[in-house]
């Protein structure tokens, strides 16, 4: 009992270690991820029977577990994650973890966007499509997140869409959603992590609804101001204004200086 505690406390991986398997081996591996400020991720975390199982386990009884459920107010950047678990005495191993990056644009609980990202986890694949390691045990996959905005309701408030692409080691951003697949045995011990950069510029959510003007955009005006779709169909002399998540009325964004006064 004295050593299994000096074990413990010393660091060394035991049967009695979270993410340590019976053989004293570790069976776990760090997911993180470097990230814009207000951006957060919520990992969903999939198994399925292992190569060779008849076993089926009911989806009650193989609950999916979450890291960062509560982004918004408990957000950590590192998660511990099991590649191995036993259910009803079905082996099962790590199949995908679903990642769905938050990002926050104003004070209000509604005002975010969100995008996704995949990491798939396979008992064998080919070298070709698998994530590769450094010398120090740390594989990257990495993406771009744009903001794209819009207006909705009849006040014309201004909403922000996020929309996330895989990039390439070069960083050019490529088809897709930021993705990575490993194999079981590539894992335990190891850090995966995902690295996200934010564009320098936004864009309209949908085209001709807005106009390029030097410092921003101007939204069209439509065929009135209640015109929710409100493309500019070649009139691009009446614009309309809009409000902004902080409550200024604006008429160019982002560049909005006209009225820095929040209304009510």
């Amino acid at each position: 009992m004295k050593r299994v505690i000096q074990s413990l406390i010393f660091g060394s991986c035991t049967a009695l270690t979270v993410g340590c398997s019976a053989t004293g081996k570790t069976d776990s591996f760090t997911f993180t991820a470097d990230l814009p400020p207000s951006f957060a991720y919520v990992a969903t975390v999939y198994y399925v029977p292992a190569e060779g199982q008849t076993c089926t386990v009911p989806t009650a009884d193989n609950l999916s577990p979450q890291f960062n459920r509560e982004w918004r107010t408990e957000y950590k950047p590192d998660a511990q994650i099991n590649l191995r678990r036993t259910r009803n005495g079905c082996d099962l191993v790590l199949h995908r973890i679903t990642l769905d990056i938050n990002a926050t644009y104003g004070k209000e609980r509604g005002d975010f966007g969100g995008d996704s990202a995949n990491v798939a986890v396979r008992e064998t694949l080919l070298e070709t499509s698998k994530g590769t390691f450094n010398a120090a045990g740390e594989s990257e996959f990495s993406g771009q997140c744009q903001w794209l905005f819009r207006t909705s309701g009849k006040p014309r408030i201004l909403r922000k869409i996020l929309d996330c692409k895989n990039t390439d080691a070069q960083g050019v951003v490529t088809k897709g959603h930021p993705f990575a697949a490993y194999t079981l045995d590539q894992l335990p011990g190891k850090t995966v992590r995902l690295n996200i950069k934010l564009a320098d510029e936004e864009e309209p959510y949908m085209g001709d609804t807005w106009v390029k003007v030097p410092n921003g955009w101007k939204h069209c005006m439509g065929d009135n101001f209640e015109d929710q779709d409100a493309f500019c169909f070649g009139n691009y002399t009446d614009f309309s204004t809009f409000k902004m998540a902080d409550g200024r009325h604006c008429t160019i964004y982002p560049g909005c200086t006209e009225n820095k006064e929040v209304t009510p």
